[in-house]
């Protein structure tokens, strides 16, 4: 069983969503075939800090565009935007106000036009994004064709607990072990000065998790001055990188095989010594 998905490592045009969409629209359909395309973080405006002039509703523009792109290409297509919404209940001892909220939020848009959605749940303090968006309280962990996938955006890879692997599901099939996912992909407008961190960090929770690892950040000069070194990178489950781009806009398509990543925890079974722990 495989699974193809492809990686659109773009400059982004800074708060401009018209010349972004017109740009990202182009490159999607030069991909011939594929079943998943993933997009950066704040894919139609780069990564801003004015939700109330920027933000849309699940009904605006760009989600609709994202349903009319993957039903016409017949494709999964997913990156974040700026959105308000409904502000999602707070856990215990999280601050909030008001009844709508800004949100980081990732979209897993359906070539049938449904979707689910993932709040980034770690918010950039060192940018000022604690101020200025909500921060999502679950995860999102989805399906294609027999592949699970977590779904992650930015500086949720900074976090390896919200990143690990449960003990708590139901066992083992065949010596492989009925894990929570098989990839995890983040998307990212990560900056080039702290590039080392993220690669690092990449191939640490797929070493970690025993899974493939996308991650897929922009290239370019933000609307701030922050440059932008892309150093998108596809990793399999021993931390090997099957692909890596840096410095430059790129799209690429890679297969990923169910085979490979059963071998490694048939092989290496290190989840078995885990320790046991809840996420609330």
């Amino acid at each position: 069983m495989s699974l193809q998905i492809s990686l659109i490592q773009t400059d982004l045009r800074w708060e401009d969503k018209a010349a972004n969409l017109a740009l990202l629209e182009q490159k999607i359909e030069s991909i011939p075939h594929t079943q998943v395309v993933v997009l950066p973080e704040m894919f139609s405006t780069g990564f801003s800090m004015q939700p109330a002039l920027l933000a849309e509703t699940m009904e605006g523009p760009s989600v609709e565009w994202m349903k009319e792109i993957a039903a016409r290409k017949k494709i999964i297509l997913t990156g974040s935007l700026i959105i308000r919404d409904h502000k999602t209940p707070l856990l215990p001892g999280e601050k909030g106000s008001g009844d709508e909220g800004f949100y980081n939020r990732l979209i897993w848009m359906l070539p049938n036009g449904q979707y689910g959605t993932y709040d980034k749940r770690h918010l950039f303090a060192f940018a000022k994004e604690d101020g200025q968006y909500t921060p999502g309280n679950k995860r999102l962990i989805t399906s294609v064709n027999g592949w699970k996938l977590n779904m992650q955006v930015c500086y949720d890879l900074r976090f390896p607990v919200w990143a690990r692997q449960s003990l708590q599901s139901p066992g083992e099939q065949d010596g492989v072990r009925d894990t929570e996912y098989d990839v995890l992909i983040n998307v990212a407008n990560w900056p080039q000065r702290r590039s080392l961190a993220w690669k690092t960090l990449l191939q640490a929770r797929a070493i970690e998790n025993q899974c493939y690892v996308v991650g897929v950040n922009r290239v370019g000069t933000d609307g701030n001055g922050i440059y932008h070194g892309g150093d998108s990178m596809v990793i399999d489950p021993l931390g090997e990188i099957l692909y890596h781009k840096a410095d430059e806009e790129d799209i690429v398509t890679i297969t990923l095989h169910k085979t490979k990543l059963d071998e490694v925890r048939t092989k290496f079974p290190f989840w078995k010594d885990a320790d046991g722990f809840g996420i609330y």
